[in-house]
């Protein structure tokens, strides 16, 4: 059960947000905007900044996939996952049994040098947060530098996105 109240009824300054964020967001207001909408400023800036993130970049939705699953992986948070496996994973191209195979995605052929690349530095961005050369230099063949600008904001933005998740412990969705 979460920390903090979900809330369903809205006060005057923050209805026409919720309304917002459900219409956007396929008609469903997530729990995790119940949880923020206690506070209607971080809410908002919080969507915006989500809805960049994820739908005003020039990274691939695939990669976009790959990366969020990972970073759900590693930390074992059920709620991301629920939340993009199957449904948002199978739409960018990604199949459950790759969604899978992100568990541990330097075992098996699932993944391009690309994929590996950006995953390599997801990985390092996640849980070492300085991240060696060696790990950086790959990206260079295959992202252009704002592709890489975008992939690190990517990879904060989810690790913030869960680190919330797991702090207000916000149940999954239900199916």
């Amino acid at each position: 059960m979460a920390r903090i109240t979900l809330l369903d009824e809205f006060p005057a300054s923050a209805a026409e947000l919720a309304e917002r964020i459900r219409t956007e967001r396929r008609g469903v207001l997530l729990k995790l905007y119940k949880a923020l909408l206690n506070s209607p400023p971080l809410a908002e800036s919080w969507f915006e900044h989500l809805n960049a993130v994820r739908w005003k970049t020039g990274l691939s939705g695939r990669i976009r996939e790959l990366v969020i699953i990972r970073i759900a992986h590693i930390h074992s948070v059920a709620y991301v996952i629920r939340q993009h496996v199957p449904k948002l994973a199978a739409a960018d191209g990604v199949s459950a049994e790759e969604c899978e195979a992100l568990k541990h995605w330097t075992e098996g052929p699932y993944f391009g040098a690309a994929e590996k690349a950006a995953l390599a530095y997801t990985d390092s961005v996640t849980t070492a947060v300085k991240v060696p050369n060696d790990v950086f230099e790959p990206l260079r063949l295959y992202f252009s530098e704002r592709e890489i600008v975008e992939l690190t904001v990517l990879i904060a933005t989810y690790n913030m996105h869960i680190r919330v998740v797991e702090a207000l412990d916000i149940e999954p969705e239900a199916a």
